[in-house]
């Protein structure tokens, strides 16, 4: 049983051990086979030795501080000293005819990575959260608005501005 196995294994490593020739054909072309062509002088090539590369275990990662107050690591890792909105006008109405504009916020320190800005208008998430400090409010209805920002982390709000309310003006376009 050994040998017939020993016999299998040596079978199919012969083509991994095959020969190359380099023979011209007869365009001229240099050409390359693992079969020597017939009727044409071919010379064998010798490969050299296969390139290789010792693999390295990654040494294990150094362990973990022991865990503190879970609220205490969000606060610190969520504290943006400065969270606001800012670029809205302050004791009078916001004119845009077609209900759109920007809103600046300001956030010191930088965002950082992994967290997102997300526009709450309303008390209730507004468009898409982004890592850009200018959120673009379309087509609000005129009246009295409350608005706010919060920095998102996987999808959970980890800090969140003071609400500014603002008043929308818009073209009436009705009759008087």
């Amino acid at each position: 049983m050994r040998q017939c196995l020993a016999f299998l294994l040596l079978v199919f490593a012969l083509p991994a051990a095959a020969q190359i020739y380099k023979y011209t054909d007869a365009s001229g072309n240099t050409a390359y086979s693992n079969q020597p062509p017939n009727g044409t002088k071919a010379e064998t090539v010798e490969l050299p030795p296969l390139n290789s590369v010792e693999t390295v275990v990654p040494a294990a990662p150094p362990p973990l501080p022991a865990p503190q107050n879970q609220n205490q690591n969000q606060q610190s890792a969520a504290a943006y000293q400065v969270l606001a909105l800012k670029d809205l006008p302050e004791d009078e109405a916001l004119r845009a005819n077609n209900g759109s504009f920007t809103v600046g916020v300001a956030i010191e320190p930088r965002l950082q990575p992994g967290h997102l800005l997300q526009l709450v208008v309303d008390g209730a998430p507004y468009g898409q959260p982004t890592n850009i400090p200018r959120l673009q409010v379309v087509e609000l209805d005129r009246g009295e608005h409350s608005l706010s920002v919060q920095v998102l982390e996987n999808q959970r709000s980890i800090q969140q501005s003071e609400t500014v309310n603002l008043t929308v003006q818009r073209v009436h376009v009705g009759r008087p």
